[in-house]
Order: structure tokens, then C-alpha cells, then sequence
């Protein structure tokens, strides 16, 4: 007779919504930093894609916020009863970041604005090309094992980081290598297409 696996115990449940709340905080601190790096170095060399980026990283603050919100409650129906609330939060927060970089983007390509080189959004798409696959890839594991959409959706959404890194790291090094100040909003018109096809694979 084979067994009927009824999914974690409910000890096992705490101890994966503990782990998922941790690597929330985690992707949360770095994702202030990196929005306060591209942001401000964005700012200065007046780079549609690093500020679609850094705002991304605004976006990805408010998605494990609104997880970590749906995870503060130890019962698992209220847990379970937040669950679409915070898939809308997600969603919502895509498809703004992407309206307004395509906006941004379409205005820069138009001449309204060149792009100068920024060796400080080179070295930050390096280092996050290097750590959102870590954060995002323990917590699809544990999304996945607790049955949780939202960390789950959560967890792409923190690999989209990773795409948008190289992504951007393109553009860059594009336009300080070459002078190609048109890969800069070009990138971040690839941005705003990732943000949105993530969203509509991850809701």
C-alpha cells in the first residue's frame, strides 16, 4: 500500500517559514543598497537603465516585504488567507516599474538625454549578477517544499535580478567601451520586458 504524502508536518512548516522570512530580510537589505547605488550613480550619469534598475530593486523590496507580511502570521491559514493579496502586490509592482521604464527609455532614445559612463553600475551589476541566483534559488526551495505561490513567485522574481544584471552590464559596458550611449536605453527597455513577461509567468 503506498503512503499518502500529506506534505510537511506542521513543525516542518514553521521551520520552512522561518527560513523563508530570513532569506526575505536578506533580499530585501541588499535590494535597498543596490536600489541606493543605481539610483544615485543612475542619477549622475544620467542612465535610463541603471535608474530602471535601481527602481527594480525598489520593486523587489516591496515583493518580499509583502511576503515577509503574509509569513509574519504563525497560523497557516492566515498564512494561506493573505497569499492572493500579496500575488496582486507582486504583480501591481511589475507592471508599474515597467510602464515607467519604457516611458524613460523611449524619451532617451528620442534625445532627450545621453547617457555618460558609470564604473559604479559596472561593478554593482557584477556583484549582483553574482549574488541574487543564491538568494533566489534557496528560497524557490523552500517555496516550493512549503507550497507557497507567493514565495515561490517571490524567488522568480528575485532571478529576474539576475537577468536584468546582465542585462544592464551590456548596456554599460556597451557605452564605456564603445561610446554606444543608445545600449543604455535599449537595455532598459529590455528591463521593462523582463519585468513584465516575469510577472505574467509568475501570477
Amino acid at each position: 500500500m503506498t503512503a499518502i504524502s500529506l506534505g510537511p508536518s506542521p513543525a516542518r512548516r514553521d521551520t520552512l517559514a522561518h527560513r523563508i522570512r530570513l532569506l526575505v530580510a536578506a533580499t530585501i537589505t541588499y535590494n535597498v543598497i543596490e536600489a541606493g547605488v543605481a539610483l544615485t550613480a543612475g542619477t549622475l550619469a544620467s542612465s535610463t537603465a541603471l535608474i530602471g534598475f535601481g527602481l527594480d530593486s525598489v520593486v523587489e523590496v516591496s515583493s518580499p516585504t509583502a511576503v515577509a507580511w503574509q509569513f509574519s502570521a504563525r497560523e497557516h491559514a492566515v498564512r494561506e488567507a493573505r497569499e492572493k493579496t500579496t500575488l496582486r502586490i507582486i504583480a501591481v509592482s511589475f507592471f508599474a516599474l515597467a510602464a515607467y521604464v519604457t516611458v524613460d527609455a523611449v524619451r532617451a532614445l528620442a534625445g532627450m538625454g545621453e547617457a555618460e559612463r558609470s564604473l559604479p553600475g559596472i561593478v554593482l551589476g557584477a556583484l549582483s549578477l553574482a549574488v541574487m541566483p543564491f538568494l533566489s534559488a534557496a528560497q524557490r526551495r523552500a517555496g516550493r517544499e512549503l507550497g507557497s505561490t507567493s514565495a515561490v513567485a517571490d524567488s522568480k522574481q528575485t532571478l529576474q535580478c539576475t537577468y536584468l544584471s546582465a542585462v544592464l552590464l551590456v548596456g554599460l559596458v556597451l557605452n564605456a567601451t564603445l561610446g554606444w550611449s543608445w545600449a543604455d536605453p535599449i537595455a532598459a527597455l529590455v528591463i521593462a520586458a523582463v519585468a513584465v513577461g516575469t510577472v505574467r509567468r509568475s501570477v
